[in-house]
């Protein structure tokens, strides 16, 4: 990866905060061309500093009313790989992390009601083989979201 000078920094704090902002704006307020607006978002993406892009959903909009993070043990840590194998099968879980602390993996996932999460654990995902324990926490409310902070030299 190539070294993300000031330029870069200012383009990436643009975008983070509006991703669907005209190059010709961000060009105008960098002070360069639209060209050099590109050509900098196109080397930031090939460098794997720019990892996606897209629309935020309300998961409430669709009908997902319950934000749940699962912290599951797994049999052995070695079991993850496979374990992930079968998870990204479940269309409700977005996230899954591989973690340090108590338990081997942690995983955020949506579902429309109680009942629903109830068969995601009891039925899928204690249903895994590997998995030996769950333990589930429901999140009442999203009080922060945001990108890391962006700082221009």
């Amino acid at each position: 990866m190539d070294k993300i000078d000031n330029l870069d920094k200012k383009i990436l704090s643009i975008l983070a905060r509006n991703a669907r902002i005209a190059f010709k704006d961000v060009a105008a307020e960098c002070n360069v061309s639209r060209a050099a607006i590109h050509q900098r978002v196109q080397h930031l993406m090939e460098d794997g500093v720019i990892t996606g892009s897209g629309f935020d959903v309300n998961p409430k909009s669709l009908g997902y009313s319950t934000c749940t993070y699962v912290g599951i043990t797994l049999e052995r840590g070695s079991m993850y790989k496979q374990v992930v194998e079968r998870l990204v099968h479940i269309p409700e879980i977005v996230e899954c992390h591989f973690t340090t602390g108590p338990y081997t993996m942690l995983i955020k996932l949506y579902a429309r009601d109680n009942e629903q999460l109830m068969d995601l654990l009891n039925n899928k995902l204690q249903g895994i083989p590997g998995v030996v324990a769950t333990e589930t926490l429901i999140s009442l409310e999203q009080s922060v979201k945001r990108e890391i902070p962006i700082t221009v030299d």
